[in-house]
This record gives C-alpha cells, sequence and structure tokens, in this order.
C-alpha cells in the first residue's frame, strides 16, 4: 500500500505553509504559479507568473517577497528583504521598549552599613533605575533599633540625595511594621544618564 501526500503537505508529510513558517515565503521558497505583482515603489504590476517576477526582482538587484500567501492569488512584493527585515526589528525594539513593565526591585539595608555595602546597593539601585524599573528601599529594625527610626530615615535621604535627580519619590521614607520604607521612580528625564 503506497501513501499518498495530502495536497500542500510539506516534506515528511507535515504542513505545507505551517511547516515552512520559519521560513519567509522569499524568492525560491515561492511555490504558487502566478503571483499579483507590486514593485519597490508600492505599483501593482498585475497577475505575473512566478518565474517572471522572480527575474524582474533579480534584475533590480532585489527580492521577491510573499506578503500576503493567503490571498488568491498570493501578493507579492519585489523589496530589498534584508533591509525590511532589519527595520522590522528595529520597530519591534522600539515597541518593546516603549512597553518596558515596571518591576519594584527591593534593596535592603542596615542602617548601620558598612560604607563599602553601602556603594554596592548605590551601584545597584543605578542599574535597576537604568533599566526603567522602580526601588523598594527598605531597612528592618530588630528589637531596640525601632528607637533609632529616624538614623534609618536620614539613612534613606541621604540614599534618595546621591541618586539625586535620577528619580522621582514616589513615597518618602516611613515606618511600616518593623521597617522603614521608601520608593523611588526613575526620572523619565534622565533614563540612560544615569551611570556614573
Amino acid at each position: 500500500m503506497t501513501i499518498t501526500e495530502k495536497p500542500g503537505a510539506g516534506p515528511g508529510g507535515g504542513p505545507g505553509r505551517d511547516g515552512r513558517r520559519e521560513l519567509p515565503l522569499l524568492n525560491e521558497r515561492i511555490r504558487d504559479r502566478e503571483v499579483r505583482l507590486i514593485d519597490e515603489g508600492g505599483n501593482q504590476l498585475g497577475i505575473v507568473p512566478t518565474r517572471e517576477a522572480l527575474s524582474t526582482a533579480r534584475e533590480r538587484g532585489l527580492d521577491l517577497f510573499l506578503v500576503q500567501p493567503d490571498a488568491q492569488p498570493p501578493v507579492a512584493r519585489i523589496m530589498d528583504y534584508g533591509k525590511f527585515k532589519f527595520e522590522q526589528e528595529k520597530k519591534n525594539r522600539e515597541t518593546k521598549k516603549k512597553h518596558h513593565i515596571v518591576d519594584v526591585k527591593e534593596i535592603k539595608m542596615r542602617y548601620k552599613i558598612e560604607d563599602h555595602d553601602y556603594q554596592v546597593k548605590l551601584k545597584k539601585s543605578i542599574e535597576i533605575l537604568e533599566e526603567g524599573d522602580k526601588i523598594k528601599l527598605s531597612i528592618m529594625l530588630r528589637g531596640r533599633e525601632i528607637q533609632h527610626k529616624e538614623l534609618a530615615i536620614n539613612l534613606m535621604l541621604k540614599f534618595q540625595k546621591e541618586l539625586d535627580d535620577l528619580v522621582i519619590v514616589d513615597r518618602e521614607p516611613k515606618l511600616e511594621g518593623k521597617s522603614v520604607i521608601m520608593i523611588l521612580s526613575p526620572n523619565p528625564l534622565h533614563r540612560g544618564r544615569a551611570s556614573g
């Protein structure tokens, strides 16, 4: 008994176009006999055999790209595919930048922090702010330390001052339970200038 491939099935019996979806429908990968052709200037050149469309693209030093594979007949455009792909990736990166989901990252300190540790926390905070995320600065007070909450608040104010115009204070330092907490947001006017 011989197994016949279903029409449109790709190699190995997998789905036709679906199986090729990773690869762009470009040049020799276009299997349709004819296409509705659009040139690089956006002009409609009518329905032409794919072979002819491909040689027209080649003569112009460009690619033939299937922009609407499901249309009847499919729509193909003459273009510089490398440039097109680069522009698409650039657009996607811009969109991702605009749609950055803001995280709140916690930086924990003690009010009796050593200077070296303090500088490390400061540097980490700058990195977080440059990524566009917020900082929740917390100083936990243990036992009798709660009587010295003003030392923790002063330390936070100093920390905020060191970050200067890189931040906007969302929440002033305040005692919550056994911790003093302050929330800082990146200042949008200084994004990318925070290294220093």
